[in-house]
């Protein structure tokens, strides 16, 4: 399929982070754009807001009339995580439509462009959006599809006037294989999707494939201690092609030296906060140096860099109460954030909150997760957020909690999490998790403001 001769779109699971930048992106070519996702959300609202049309019915009816047709012009899009059995999905494949996954129409987008692929099992949202600010603020710029909401932009997608793109390259299912990259950045290989890649040494060999693709003259930009091949090491600790040091916390602000070979820019100041941060925005210094851009420049973008929505990011910060909102569903994804706060505020009491993502992470992540949240003062713990997934028998929460040593944990329902915040007034909350734990941010957000 040519991108050029796109004029109609159908998203199968419109409403999720990556499909939702795709959405936007071609209705901003001016394309028709319709699709199904199973629950209304703030982001599906912003859609409909934009002119895109949006059904909660999986109902083969209500596909189009102009979507009832294989054409040349016609593109449907679907997710893995939307089920087998959607009865959008079998209509698609029954009237003969080739089904197109994100990350293939991402390898669409990106052909013949200078492509900057960000990868990890964790820090690549973050990392990309650093990127991109980086092009955006210098004015360098470019287009972006990012896995979650730019804080500075309040959008997943960028569109830019030249033919840099950055992509986020999700190692789910195998996605980012269909991305070729000018520079790849490589955040981190932990265990993790073992439901879809058996083991460990699965999913590293399917990294090392996607480090293979880079385009010939091409860059790898990798963390230092990561089981790949050639191009630059970046790190916070010790010996790297590009480090950070001189690392200090200064008023609830964290600030570094950037060192690489014989450049050194000393005293960045890092709009957001955390050690796993500053490794982020090594590496994010390290593209914005290789694509020209200015030592000053940079550091004028990482001070006035946001974050990301829902990456550590402040609901509440005030002298009484600090609220801090995290998307960390993995044990070394849980382990920055928590480390992070314990440094930024060492003589506060941590509360934290922990939604499990998927009944397999959980099980298969059991021991890490048990001693990650042993690092709270309080753990407040829900029930496993099963997504995609079926229950598996003996798995819920409560594996978790046996195996922890911390004296102050308990599994509650959402609302009784609500009333004990309500209640106890922490000073320092933490939320975590993927899946619909963000629901309760407001919530709680107005239990600790409205005593």
């Amino acid at each position: 399929m040519e991108l050029r001769n796109i004029q109609r779109v159908y998203l199968v699971g419109i409403g999720g982070i990556g499909m939702s930048g795709l959405a936007r992106y071609f209705a901003h070519l001016g394309c028709i754009v319709c699709g199904y996702d199973k629950t209304p959300t703030d982001l599906t609202d912003e859609l409909r807001n934009e002119g895109i049309q949006i059904v909660f019915e999986d109902n083969c009816e209500a596909v189009p009339k102009s979507f009832r047709d294989v054409d040349d012009n016609t593109l449907v899009i679907y997710t893995p995580a939307i089920p087998k059995d959607s009865q959008i999905l079998g209509f698609f494949q029954r009237k003969g439509f080739t089904l197109w996954k994100r990350s293939q129409v991402l390898g669409l987008i990106s052909k013949g462009r200078f492509t900057i692929g960000v990868a990890g099992t964790h820090g690549k949202t973050t990392t990309s959006c650093m990127v991109a600010h980086i092009l955006k603020d210098s004015g360098k710029d470019c287009s972006a599809f990012l896995g979650g909401i730019a804080s500075n932009y309040q959008t997943n997608v960028l569109f830019g006037n030249n033919d840099i793109v950055v992509v986020e390259a999700d190692e789910y299912d195998r996605s980012f294989l269909t991305l070729y990259p000018d520079v790849a950045i490589v955040t981190s290989m932990d265990a993790d999707h073992l439901d879809i890649y058996g083991d460990h040494s699965q999913l590293t060999e399917s990294f090392r494939l996607y480090a293979s693709q880079i385009k010939p003259g091409g860059t790898l930009i990798r963390r230092k201690g990561l089981p790949l091949d050639g191009g630059f090491t970046y790190s916070i600790n010790g010996d790297a092609d590009a480090v950070a040091q001189n690392i200090r916390v200064e008023n609830g602000d964290f600030y570094f030296d950037f060192v690489s070979g014989d450049i050194n820019i000393s005293n960045i100041k890092l709009g957001i906060a955390g050690l796993h941060n500053i490794e982020n925005a090594v590496a994010a210094t390290k593209v914005g140096l290789l694509l020209g851009v200015s030592a000053d420049a940079i550091k004028s973008a990482l001070n006035s860099f946001k974050g990301v929505k829902r990456r550590f990011e402040y609901i509440v910060k005030t002298p009484d109460h600090i609220y801090i909102d995290d998307y960390a569903h993995h044990p070394e994804e849980l382990r920055a954030a928590i480390a992070s706060i314990k440094k930024l505020y060492p003589n506060k009491k941590l509360t934290t909150i922990f939604q499990p993502h998927l009944y397999t992470r959980t099980r298969d992540f059991v021991d890490g997760f048990a001693e990650v949240l042993d690092m709270s003062d309080e753990l407040l713990l829900l029930d496993i957020y099963p997504a995609r997934e079926l229950p598996i028998e003996g798995v819920t929460s409560a594996i978790i909690l046996d195996r922890m040593k911390l004296e102050n944990r308990q599994i509650l329902s959402k609302q009784a999490a609500i009333d004990k915040v309500r209640s106890e007034q922490p000073e320092l909350l933490l939320t975590v998790g993927a899946g619909d734990i963000d629901q309760l941010v407001q919530p709680l957000k107005s239990a600790l403001q409205n005593v």
